[in-house]
């Protein structure tokens, strides 16, 4: 176990270093970015044990917000603290930042479908999004009662297309999940503690609630950057599952509002699928097209300042929460909502959007068939699609 007053045992560049070069070749999403680490922290450099390292691994999957980075955050902050944590998430993120960035730049102006390797990056997302539905229905709602929640979500995003509405059914499924579904009791795992007083993790949950609620009164104010904080503070607060589930809020964020189009929306989300990292990185590529480098650096910000303060503030408690079955259930029943809100952002936006002929569907099957049958890597089947999509242009 690793002891509340343990000194810390390696230095921020070393964790800078290790990171960065994870973010230049963790493809794959965030399953396999978390195979990745159990390879470099755990089997390679040993930073910590396996027991732990599945702690950390728990802890992460039962906060919103994007897993992968908030794994990495929590051992950089287990191996040289605080800057640690910070060295930790700016190695792991900044690749795919600079690179998706780079790729706003590159991105013509007007209708996004006159360039055909831009459609077909819109059609692959298809394929993508399509892919993550079908692993986490089948891990998440493996129960009638679950496939049940996944349709009901599916429906009541689909029917009420709105941020607001999606908060609630999370919430409401967390409270169906504690309502019906069975409360077993996890195993004894190895206690997780670190340096950390419970004061410090008042404080940042403090601030995360403060700003989820301050923020959204601020921004009604008008202007842009604080509606884009807000925005994206609030899809970085909200995403239960990570990943492709925060598709459907940064939507919700950035298109009704008129700072892009759909079609330039999802071009570069199919961009964020060929590079390395988080795909919470996509924040950039937004905040890029929105407001250029500024936009940029506080979309990303904005994006994972929940997570730091997630992953500090639920520390010194974590023991006590996860050995508590009926959390075990609620959030059982929010995974199944966030395998139908994501269900739902296969067909509003994504298919509707990429898929206007047959061609266009072939592609997108094509696409499907690589990454489900053949296993190749995302950003393989990316260059495919893009490669794809000119000739069909």
């Amino acid at each position: 176990m690793l002891a509340a007053t343990q000194e810390q045992a390696g230095s921020v560049w070393e964790v800078l270093r290790v990171a960065t070069r994870l973010g230049l070749t963790s493809f794959g999403g965030p399953i396999a970015h978390l195979g990745y680490f159990r390879e470099e922290y755990v089997n390679r450099r040993k930073w910590l044990d396996e027991k732990t390292y599945a702690d950390l691994v728990a802890l992460c999957q039962f906060l919103p917000g994007p897993a992968s980075s908030q794994v990495g955050i929590a051992i950089g902050l287990l191996r040289a603290g605080l800057p640690g944590a910070i060295a930790s998430w700016v190695g792991f993120t900044l690749p795919s930042v600079l690179a998706l960035v780079l790729f706003a730049y590159a991105v013509p102006a007007g209708n996004m479908e006159t360039s055909g390797w831009l459609k077909g990056l819109m059609i692959v997302a298809v394929a993508v999004v399509a892919q993550a539905v079908w692993g986490m229905a089948k891990t998440l709602a493996p129960d009638r009662i679950r496939k049940t929640m996944v349709l009901l979500a599916a429906i009541a995003a689909l029917s009420f297309p709105v941020a607001g509405v999606q908060v609630g059914i999370i919430v409401m499924a967390g409270l169906l999940g504690w309502w019906l579904l069975p409360r077993v009791a996890p195993p004894d795992t190895l206690s997780l503690s670190v340096g950390l007083g419970r004061r410090a993790a008042l404080l940042c949950w403090g601030l995360f609630f403060g700003l989820l609620l301050l923020l959204p009164l601020l921004a009604q104010g008008g202007g842009l950057w604080l509606p884009l904080i807000d925005g994206f503070y609030r899809a970085g607060s909200l995403v239960f599952g990570g990943g492709h589930v925060v598709l459907p809020l940064l939507q919700a964020v950035v298109v009704p509002a008129g700072w892009m189009d759909a079609p330039t929306f999802l071009a570069g989300y199919g961009a964020a699928q060929a590079v390395p990292g988080p795909l919470f990185t996509f924040a950039a590529y937004l905040g890029m097209m929105t407001a250029g480098w500024g936009g940029a650096v506080v979309a990303i910000l904005a994006i994972f300042l929940p997570s730091f303060l997630l992953v500090i503030g639920v520390l010194p408690f974590w023991d006590a929460i996860r050995r508590r079955p009926a959390f075990q259930a609620a959030f059982a029943g929010i995974n199944a909502a966030v395998v139908g809100i994501l269900l739902a952002a296969l067909f509003d936006p994504i298919f509707i959007k990429a898929i206007v002929s047959p061609l266009d569907f072939c592609l997108a099957l094509l696409a499907f068939g690589l990454l489900m049958i053949w296993k190749l890597p995302p950003w393989l089947v990316v260059l495919v699609a893009a490669v794809g999509g000119w000739i069909i242009g």
